[in-house]
């Protein structure tokens, strides 16, 4: 078995960088881990590197990385990345799907019981020194929709039905839909999710299908007392559309946690909304992160060493 040498590129913050070089220090071969600090040690070590850990990837880059076999990035969503460049040079591309299931699904859960007992009121009448007593339903016997059933949204819908909510998906294979879910649906039948939910979550990635896939005739479709949760991507959702459909109070609330524009334009009308609830996608964030990503990581470098790229876990090119 070769001895393949992984590079920790300059486009991972620090911290991160940190971290997950002491994770993997112990357990890849003496030499097969670099860490780059800066762009010219990164363009340095790229034509010696058969794989590379990184938060982005230029052009520059690519062209640059002479014997690179491997990329790996540190998200689930990879909308950011030149699949079909990596794909013509027969770099294999992986995600790190499942890494942020359980703190993004824990976040779903707040969402979903701040809108429930009406959590976001009470902050604000806090925020204003103001005693206004409200009532607070229950999640139990509601119906829950997710949007895209992959390792977060099976987690979502396993705490979902944990509360006693009835849980409905849509798959892109259906056969494979785990068996904590009511029912399931096609990727194409989500008009049919929403139709019947209380709460939908969107969970989805970014695509070529999925961008636009909420606008204004999805939320007419939805309840008038429907709330939207969305932790995929902003631009799986119209947002315009979604402004409207708050004002309007076509659909009772949304919490969000990305958007069209990162950082959100401090004129954005969600700001002053009262039924939109926002994070400033943070949803992914644990303490957990480096000691997962380093179980797909050091599966794929075993992998990559063996010359089994085939066999790559959480392989998306």
């Amino acid at each position: 078995m070769s001895t393949p040498t992984l590079l920790l590129t300059h486009r991972l913050t620090p911290d991160i960088a940190s971290d997950l070089h002491a994770e993997l220090a112990n357990h890849l071969p003496d030499g097969a881990l670099a860490r780059a600090r800066t762009p010219e040690e990164t363009f340095e070590l790229l034509p010696e590197a058969d794989g590379i850990v990184t938060a982005g990837l230029s052009e520059d880059l690519l062209d640059s990385a002479t014997s690179l076999r491997w990329v790996q990035v540190l998200s689930a969503g990879v909308d950011q990345y030149d699949q079909d460049a990596l794909e013509a040079r027969d770099i294999a591309l992986t995600n790190a799907s499942g890494v942020h299931a359980e703190p993004i699904a824990e976040q779903v859960l707040w969402f979903l019981l701040t809108f429930e007992r009406r959590l976001h009121v009470g902050v604000r009448q806090q925020s204003r020194g103001v005693w206004e007593r409200f009532e607070g339903g229950e999640l139990r016997g509601k119906t829950l929709g997710i949007i895209g059933v992959g390792a977060i949204g099976t987690r979502v819908a396993e705490l979902g039905s944990g509360l006693g909510m009835t849980v409905l998906g849509t798959k892109r294979t259906v056969e494979t839909a785990p068996t904590v879910l009511d029912d399931c649906f096609a990727a194409d039948d989500h008009h049919e999710v929403l139709r019947r939910a209380d709460y939908v979550v969107l969970a989805c990635p970014l695509t070529d299908e999925t961008e636009g896939l909420l606008g204004s005739e999805e939320f007419r479709l939805m309840p008038s007392d429907a709330v939207l949760v969305n932790i995929a991507r902003g631009d799986v959702v119209d947002e315009d559309a979604l402004i409207r459909a708050l004002q309007y109070r076509l659909i009772r609330g949304a919490g969000l946690d990305v958007f069209s524009t990162e950082p959100l334009p401090s004129d954005s009308p969600l700001w002053n909304l009262s039924n939109a609830v926002l994070t400033p996608h943070m949803a992914g964030s644990t303490p957990h992160k480096a000691e997962r990503w380093q179980d797909i990581i050091v599966e794929n470098y075993e992998v990559l060493a063996s010359d089994k790229v085939d066999e790559m876990v959480n392989r998306i090119v």
